[in-house]
Parts: C-alpha cells; structure tokens; sequence
C-alpha cells in the first residue's frame, strides 16, 4: 500500500462528548492536508470486562450510534472534508497505533467516556504519545471568553535534533489558527540568584532569536514571539498571562512529556483548555 495514498487524520470515537469535540477540533487538520478524516471507534472483543457473544449487536449498535453522532457534527460545520467512518474490534491502544501508521495524525480526546475525573489524562491518550507512528493531539476543549481571541500556539524547544521538526510542526498549526507562535526555551541556571537567572534568561533568549531569524522571514505574516525562562514548561504555562490553546512537544523529552502528562500538568492544561501535539517522527511497519 502506497502510505501517502493512505495518509488522513485519524480520530478515536467513544462516544464521549470530547471525542466529538475532538473530531470538530481535527476538521482543519485533516483539510488543511487535503485528506480524509477518518473516524474510529474501537470496541473491545468479548470476553472483555466480563463482556459475552450476546453483547456484541449491543456493542455494534453503540459504535454506529457514536460514529454517526459524531459523522452529522462535522457535516453541520460546512467545512469541505471526506469523512470515513470504522468500527475495529480490538483494544484501544493496540487499534489506534496499528492506525498511526498510515495517518498523518490521530487525535484523542484527553479524557474519554471511562474518564470522568478532573485534570485526569486517559490511559490511551498517554500510551499514543510515546508510541504512534505519526503526530498525536491530546484535545481539549478550549474556553475561550466572549471577545477574547484564541490563544497562541506554545512550542517547546530544547537545542536538540527535534527542534527544526518541532517549529515546523507549530509554524504548520498557528498559520492553520491563526494564532501568534510562542517559542519557549526551557533551562535550569543551577543559581540561585536572581540576577544571574535574568542574565542568563537574557543571553538564553538572543540565541533563541538568532536562531528563530529564519523562520519570521519565511513567514514574515506570522507573529512569532520566543522567550528563554528557567522554570519548567508546566510552570511556565502555570503563571503564563497569555492564554494558550495547543501545545507542542517532542516525544523524546521525557521529562517533559511525563510532567504535562501527570497530575499538575493535566490540571494546568485542563484549566487552560489547553490541547497537546506530540510530534512522533513517521515511522512505517
């Protein structure tokens, strides 16, 4: 199969109120890539969670219903998209990797039908974003008060290999939102003293100019602001005054992924609104 034939977004149904709002969230992506959207649910086979043969027109009939609720919210939205639609019977974990392959991105809602718990991160959205074979969105729905503008887009660099696939990636979702870029430099001073953290924040955010020169000319349209802080990206966003609507992350800093992961960090995103781009490298089977 030819994988840039097979290439769409990919997003994971359950039913669930977010994972509607997920597949709305993920209407631009797969338009702006001139690509299908292809809705999956995904049921556990029998004899899961005590589950038995007679359950499964049961289990059918809910998939359909939740594929169909969240096939006519799209289709409201006018927008020029192919939606597909998919009942897999399998776990969900195992189902939605095996699609990351051939996708261009899979998008899950951060917390699903079996995760009701404030600032909870479900188990499927966390195991995707150190495992999928393409990008993954954790969505959110994002509050935004009336008059006030969408957040800016937030991408956290860190002077590694991933940085130029990462300011790509956000270029690609603030243009597609119309949104200001944000480009974050994370780093620890080892000082105490204020004055040193400042100097080095300082000298910290003129390399990160520097280096972002190329990129303000390429999109000169774009706004593009950057800023060095010696905190953590969880605490950066935490006492941020600007609001933020996605976030964007490599999947290799695992420090940083297991903190917005974890229970602050999920709190803090919950409390923004605030979604998550894991930029996972393509990786074919």
């Amino acid at each position: 199969m030819d994988h840039q034939q097979a290439k769409s977004v990919v997003v994971g149904i359950d039913g669930s109120k977010a994972a509607t709002s997920t597949a709305l969230w993920a209407v631009g992506e797969a338009v702006s890539r001139d690509v299908p959207l292809r809705l999956v649910c995904v049921v556990a086979e029998p004899p899961a969670d005590g589950r038995g043969p007679d359950d499964i027109p049961r289990d059918r009939t809910a998939a359909e219903t939740a594929l169909r609720r969240a096939a006519t919210a799209i289709e409201s939205t006018g927008q020029p998209v192919k939606i597909e639609t998919q009942t897999v019977w399998a776990e969900p974990i195992e189902a939605l990797i095996r699609a990351s392959a051939t996708a261009a991105m899979v998008c899950v809602g951060a917390i699903g039908l079996h995760h009701f718990q404030v600032g909870r991160l479900g188990s499927t959205a966390a195991a995707l974003s150190v495992s999928a074979r393409c990008p993954v969105a954790i969505v959110r729905s994002q509050r935004t008060r009336p008059g006030r503008q969408p957040g800016g887009i937030v991408v956290a660099i860190s002077s590694s290999s991933d940085d130029e696939m990462l300011l790509a990636a956000a270029t690609t979702e603030a243009r597609l939102r119309n949104a200001a870029l944000r480009v974050v430099f994370c780093h620890h001073t080892g000082s105490a003293d204020d004055r040193a953290t400042h100097d080095s924040e300082r000298r910290a955010t003129a390399h990160l100019d520097s280096r972002l020169a190329r990129w303000r000319r390429r999109y000169p349209d774009l706004d593009v602001e950057s800023t060095a802080v010696c905190v953590s990206l969880v605490d950066y966003l935490a006492h941020s005054h600007q609001a933020v609507q996605l976030v964007v992350v490599g999947p290799h800093d695992c420090e940083r992924l297991n903190e917005l992961m974890g229970p602050a960090g999920s709190a803090v995103l919950q409390e923004a609104g605030c979604s998550i781009v894991v930029v996972n490298h393509p990786r074919h089977l």
